[in-house]
C-alpha cells in the first residue's frame, strides 16, 4: 500500500508514521517539518493508493479533491465537519471510495452495533448518551457520540438528537440526550445508557490509547483499497470480522 498522508506532524499523524513506515509516499503538514509538504500543491501528485487523513476538519475538501485528483482512496479521520465540508466528502465517494467516519476504533463500531440491538430491543426506553474526552478536545459532542446517536436513529426513525440539558421542561419520548464531558488527559468514554423505568442496560467502551485509532485507520485503509467509489464506515470494516 502506498500512501499519503496529511496531518502527518499531529499526534495521530506520528502514530500512524510508525505503523506504516515506508508504505508513506507523500507527507502534508502545515508546519512543513519533518519533510512534510505545507500543501498538496506543494506536495505535487504522488504515486499513492490511498490519502489518509487526521489533521483539522477544515482540510476535508482539500484532501477529498486531492484524492479525486490522484484517483486514490480517502480515509477520513477527523471530526466536526460542517454540512459543506460533508458535501465535499460525499462528493469525492462519487469518483473514488472514501473512509469516513468519526471514529476508527472497532470497539467502537462493535459499540454502535450493541446500541442499535439494545434500541431495538427495548423500544420504548430512554437513552441517553454521554461522551467524556480530554480538556483539549475542541468540538462537542464527539464525532462518535453523533455515531452512537445515529446508530440508535436506524431503530428509531423518529428520533431527535438532544445536546446538553439545562433549564425547564421535560424530555421528550423522541429524544436522545447527549452530554459532554471535557477534562484531565482523558483519551475518550462512550457510554449509552438505555431505561426502561425498572431496569438500566448500560453500554460502556472506553480508550486506552490513540494508538487504537490508528491502527483502526491502517485497517481501514487496507480494507478500501480496491474498493468502488462509495463511503463506507466501520460497520462496512466491522461485516467483514462478525
Amino acid at each position: 500500500m502506498r500512501a499519503v498522508l496529511c496531518g502527518a506532524n499531529g499526534a495521530m499523524g506520528k502514530l500512524i508514521s510508525g505503523l506504516l513506515g515506508g508504505e508513506i509516499v507523500g507527507r502534508v503538514s502545515l508546519d512543513g517539518e519533518n519533510g512534510a509538504a505545507r500543501t498538496f500543491a506543494e506536495l505535487g501528485e504522488q504515486d499513492a493508493d490511498v490519502v489518509i487523513d487526521f489533521s483539522h476538519h477544515t482540510a476535508a475538501p482539500d484532501v477529498a479533491a486531492y484524492a479525486v485528483k490522484i484517483g486514490a482512496a480517502a480515509v477520513i479521520g477527523t471530526t466536526g465537519h460542517t454540512a459543506e465540508e460533508k458535501a465535499a466528502i460525499s462528493r469525492a465517494a462519487e469518483t473514488v471510495p472514501v473512509f469516513y467516519s468519526g471514529n476508527m476504533s472497532l470497539g467502537i463500531a462493535v459499540l454502535c452495533r450493541l446500541a442499535k440491538q439494545a434500541a431495538a430491543c427495548f423500544p420504548d426506553a430512554d437513552i441517553e448518551i454521554v461522551e467524556t474526552h480530554h480538556n483539549r478536545k475542541a468540538d462537542a459532542p464527539s464525532g462518535t457520540a453523533h455515531m452512537l446517536f445515529e446508530a440508535v436513529r436506524s431503530v428509531r426513525p423518529n428520533a431527535v438528537e438532544h445536546c446538553g440539558r439545562a433549564g425547564e421542561g421535560r424530555r421528550t419520548r423522541e429524544e436522545i440526550g447527549i452530554s459532554s464531558l471535557r477534562m484531565g488527559g482523558i483519551v475518550g468514554i462512550h457510554e449509552v445508557h438505555i431505561c426502561t423505568g425498572n431496569q438500566v442496560l448500560t453500554l460502556r467502551h472506553e480508550a486506552l490509547s490513540r494508538e487504537m485509532l490508528a491502527e483502526g485507520a491502517v485497517d481501514a485503509a487496507r480494507f478500501i483499497l480496491g474498493k468502488q467509489p462509495g463511503l463506507y464506515g466501520m460497520e462496512d470494516l466491522l461485516g467483514g470480522k462478525a
